[in-house]
């Protein structure tokens, strides 16, 4: 969006950018993310569904406990 916002200022300095965000539940997750959270041991129970959490766990290793 930011990006938009840039190249809309570029083409004309009057249009005005407006974007709502979408609710926590509705937005998309990227996979690189959830990865990372995993590889250092983060839980991802909330962004993934079980058998894909079961094969992060089997590739990453346990989750860290606070």
């Amino acid at each position: 969006e930011f990006q938009m916002v840039g190249m809309n200022r570029a083409l004309d300095d009057k249009i005005e950018t407006v974007f709502l965000m979408a609710d926590a539940r509705r937005q998309a997750i990227a996979s690189k993310l959830v990865k990372e959270i995993a590889r250092l041991g983060g839980d991802v129970t909330k962004f993934v569904p079980a058998p894909v959490n079961t094969a992060l766990r089997e590739r990453f290793g346990p989750a860290l406990t606070r």
